[in-house]
């Protein structure tokens, strides 16, 4: 197999190497992968698909053959360790069980997770809550947070918050109406919990921007934030490198996922499929300092998003062992 990349901006050329099995081909056939096709496409992503997916490949299964590469993108990647973290949004293993979508979550190398309430019901009790919390940590995996929950009364929030303050998560992913949003404060500063508030795009007809929840607390507790779903910001055709530069003082929490369209129409896809520029996104948030997680909500093949998600995460990290 040959394998050509870009380091630094330079070509790394033509170089014969040992074929192997990257994580994600063990779960399909081989000539599934060497069958995929990447369509032509003008944006800049596109254009550096395969060369780009090259370095994330290796970074995941031959993160030798990018850190021999310099001494350069060696220290580079070391200060974006320092900084950035990648995760799991639980919906994308909505399918799977509690203890499946743990270990799933480690098979693509990532050990940060937020719970749907499919993984970790709401109405949990707290035995039940310990008893989940229990299994992460014997599985290495942190739970940092839940969501999307949705609040729609106080008792919503109540319910909440109390589960967050059980399960020892940092931060509730939520969407709380808006007439709630005086009480969810007060519940931010008895917990100590941050409240990451998510877009949801096209139809959402409380918070379908960043900017639609950023207008509602700009000026409340700074625990009180964002969770950006890029992929829905860009289903509402704003640009989501934009967004987060715009409300970068309230980002708490980002999605991250592909969508093919612009547009309401656009569905998820594999990360540098769609119309995403990742290279810019990413740089920029590396850029402004982002110190949060990059948590991977794959909403696409429910019943098999494994290759997805590590297709995803290998293009995800290739970019990152870029800067």
């Amino acid at each position: 197999m040959f394998v050509h990349g870009i380091l630094n901006g330079k070509e790394t050329g033509f170089g014969k190497v040992e074929e192997v099995l990257l994580p994600f081909q063990k779960d399909r056939n081989i000539e599934y992968f060497r069958s995929i096709k990447i369509k032509n496409t003008t944006m800049t992503n596109r254009r550096n698909f395969l060369k780009i997916t090259g370095i994330g490949m290796a970074a995941s299964a031959l993160p030798g053959l990018v850190n021999a590469s310099t001494g350069q993108a060696e220290a580079k990647s070391k200060r974006r360790k320092n900084n950035i973290q990648l995760g799991v949004a639980s919906y994308t293993l909505r399918k799977f069980s509690t203890e499946d979508a743990l270990d799933m979550t480690l098979r693509c190398g990532v050990n940060r997770i937020t719970f749907k309430d499919m993984h970790l019901p709401l109405d949990s009790s707290q035995d039940e809550i310990r008893r989940v919390v229990d299994l992460c940590k014997k599985k290495g995996v942190t739970l940092y947070g839940a969501g999307v929950v949705y609040m729609k009364t106080k008792e919503d929030v109540d319910r909440a918050f109390e589960y967050a303050k059980t399960a020892g998560m940092e931060m509730i992913i939520g969407v709380p109406n808006h007439e709630l949003l005086d009480y969810v404060e007060e519940k931010v500063k008895q917990y100590d919990i941050k409240l990451a508030i998510h877009n949801h795009g096209p139809g959402d007809k409380l918070y379908p921007s960043a900017e639609s929840a950023y207008i509602l607390i700009k000026n409340r507790d700074k625990r009180m934030g964002l969770c950006i779903d890029i992929g829905h910001t860009k289903r509402i055709n704003r640009d989501p490198e934009q967004d987060v530069k715009d409300f970068f003082d309230r980002v708490l929490d980002i999605h991250i996922k592909d969508v093919t369209a612009a547009s309401a129409e656009g569905k998820t896809c594999i990360i540098g499929r769609g119309v995403i520029d990742f290279p810019s996104f990413i740089k920029n948030v590396l850029k402004k300092g982002y110190k949060g997680t990059l948590a991977l909500e794959y909403e696409d093949e429910a019943d098999d998003p494994l290759p997805g998600m590590m297709e995803s995460f290998g293009y995800t990290k290739g970019i990152l062992a870029m800067f």
